[in-house]
């Protein structure tokens, strides 16, 4: 494991210790923790980038043309607000 010595605001310092003790980790934890989510985060961004470059839309037309049109089960319905109109617009709201 190697060690790693950082600046941070004194500010950040405070809110990271407070954070940690509240959550029950260590400082180092805490950090360890927040930098592997965030390197996740943007290790996914890039995996999907990538993977949007390789997508085919004909077939994905094509395959979206197989789904039948018919009403969503109960509970699945979009909110109003999200719902088309006959035109296939959204609707304003």
């Amino acid at each position: 494991m190697t060690t790693l010595s950082i600046r941070v605001p004194d500010s950040l310092h405070r809110a990271i210790k407070e954070l940690a003790k509240k959550d029950g980790y260590s400082m180092n934890q805490f950090l360890i923790t927040a930098a592997a989510e965030k390197l996740s985060a943007l290790e996914t961004v890039d995996y999907l980038r990538h993977r949007a470059e390789r997508a085919n839309l004909k077939d994905f037309d094509s395959l979206l043309a197989r789904v039948p049109n018919s009403d969503p089960d109960a509970g699945d319905e979009l909110p109003p607000k999200y719902q088309t109109d006959p035109g296939n617009h959204p609707k304003s709201g």
